[in-house]
């Protein structure tokens, strides 16, 4: 194995670092190359509008900090980002795979709900900015829930589905 070293605290964006998009449970190597960042950065543009919006539209206003204002700061937590080869084929993840590229996320969501919001905040996105991304997928399986969402740096489809495990 190369011992490659990659600097986990490196910032892709003000909320999201190069380990968050790296992580793994498995201990195989996950380093992305140059091209891959730069895909992991246009990302995190999107993820950062995401985690923005989330806490305008719904921050507990009951969290307050002591000068009154309202905390907002909910945080976008990543299951998965950036996947090797080797990484994606030992977690079960498809051929040709968005993460491999580092131009998909699967992003933690507490139920339906949260997973309802953040999917209409990501269309919404899309349709003011008039940028378009690959692939926004509500997806579940047996324990869990989950967004799966990827922005290509072109030929992106649009591809929007409901998928259960």
């Amino acid at each position: 194995m190369n011992n490659v070293e990659i600097n986990k605290q490196f910032r892709l964006s003000p909320h999201f670092t190069l380990g968050e998009l790296t992580k793994t449970n498995t201990k195989i190597e996950n380093v992305p190359n140059e091209a891959q960042v730069e895909n992991l950065k246009r990302l995190c543009g999107w993820l950062e509008m995401l985690r923005s919006e989330y806490n305008r539209r719904y921050a507990d206003v009951r969290c307050l900090k002591a000068d009154g204002r309202c905390v907002g700061e909910e945080p976008i937590i990543i299951n998965s980002g950036y996947r090797s080869e080797a990484v994606n084929k030992a977690v079960g993840g498809v051929a040709g795979s968005n993460h491999l590229t580092g131009c998909a996320v699967d992003i933690h969501v507490l139920g339906k709900e949260q997973a309802i919001r953040y999917a209409c905040i990501l269309l919404d996105i899309a349709d003011e900015s008039q940028e378009d991304f690959d692939e926004l997928l509500i997806e579940q399986s047996a324990k869990s829930l989950w967004i799966h969402f990827a922005v290509r740096p072109f030929a992106n489809r649009r591809r929007i589905r409901l998928m259960k495990g």
